[in-house]
């Protein structure tokens, strides 16, 4: 007979305030970035990079580390841990340290609203704001490590912000939370400052069950990836990776069909046909379905509501 859970398990936990405590002290610090660039190293290897006068005094800060964010392997060196990997990638990204501002970048690409070629993206406090400066409507809030501002053009930081963010909803609609693997609980739910719309407005929303992590976005962008959408775009000649989140085409609406039973419908219109998704309350496209339009334009039932919901994260 097999063991229960608790057998076959071997796990520790460290407290967080002693996790982030064995950190405080920056000769640990330059441990963890000379092993993540050289290890493994031996003792007297890592006590020669680290300026420590004594080695009693550099064992005492190696001991510190050892077990959760270093660890000897079977030839006595020293290596990271993955919690000592992760730990100072997240410091050399400036997560915890740096705060980035930004002067307006001006985009290329026209507000979905106004259809105005003014918008402007703006970062402060290591989030990326992008706004039309026509109609003064919010498009989108996103969030970067701020190493990702570092060393790179101003014009590129929107290719950046966009990559970056399709890979995050990509993941959270898989259900894998980006930041800590955790399971995600996913909805499709009302927009609640919007005022007497009618029909309401929705967003995909996304919640890490483990680390807290949340993304509202636009329906639409959780299906750029479905393989109808990709297959429509392909057979019309339009690659949707040439266009970025906050404004991925004016063809793009959704509209609210029931409420009980629940049913969101998610269309593009390219040309002389309509794809059309169905998406359930939990996100998922329960169904697909592209038809034609006829030569008078007359659009189909759930047609022609734009994608307006703005994106954060």
């Amino acid at each position: 007979m097999s063991g229960g859970p608790d057998q076959d398990s071997n796990e520790a936990s460290t407290s967080a305030s002693d996790a982030f405590q064995a950190l405080a002290d920056d000769v640990r610090v330059a441990v963890l970035r000379t092993l993540d660039a050289d290890g493994p190293l031996s003792f007297s290897e890592l006590h020669a990079e680290s300026g420590v006068d004594t080695s009693a005094g550099f064992a005492y800060h190696l001991r510190q580390l050892d077990g959760l964010y270093v660890r000897q392997g079977d030839d006595d060196r020293y290596e990271l841990t993955a919690a000592g990997r992760d730990a100072i990638r997240t410091v050399s990204a400036g997560t915890y340290t740096d705060n980035v501002e930004r002067a307006p970048i001006e985009l290329a690409e026209a507000c979905p609203f106004c259809a105005e070629t003014a918008l402007v993206a703006t970062v402060s406090d290591n989030v990326t704001e992008v706004a039309c400066e026509g109609c003064s409507s919010p498009i989108l809030g996103l969030s970067l490590p701020p190493s990702a501002y570092a060393d790179r053009d101003p014009e590129t930081v929107p290719d950046a912000l966009d990559a970056y963010h399709r890979r995050r909803i990509a993941s959270f609609d898989d259900g894998v939370c980006p930041d800590c693997g955790g399971a995600v609980d996913a909805s499709v739910a009302p927009v609640t400052d919007t005022g007497d719309d009618d029909p309401p407005r929705v967003q995909a929303a996304f919640d890490c069950e483990v680390c807290g992590a949340s993304l509202r976005c636009p329906v639409a962008l959780t299906v750029l990836d479905h393989p109808a959408v990709v297959s429509f775009y392909h057979d019309h000649g339009v690659d949707l990776s040439d266009r970025p989140l906050w404004n991925v085409g004016s063809e793009w609406g959704e509209r609210l069909l029931s409420e009980s039973p629940w049913c969101l419908a998610v269309s593009a219109r390219l040309d002389d046909e309509r794809l059309s998704l169905y998406v359930a309350r939990d996100g998922t496209v329960a169904e697909h379905r592209r038809r034609p339009i006829g030569g008078d334009g007359e659009a189909s039932p759930e047609s022609d509501r734009s994608v307006d919901d703005g994106a954060t994260a």
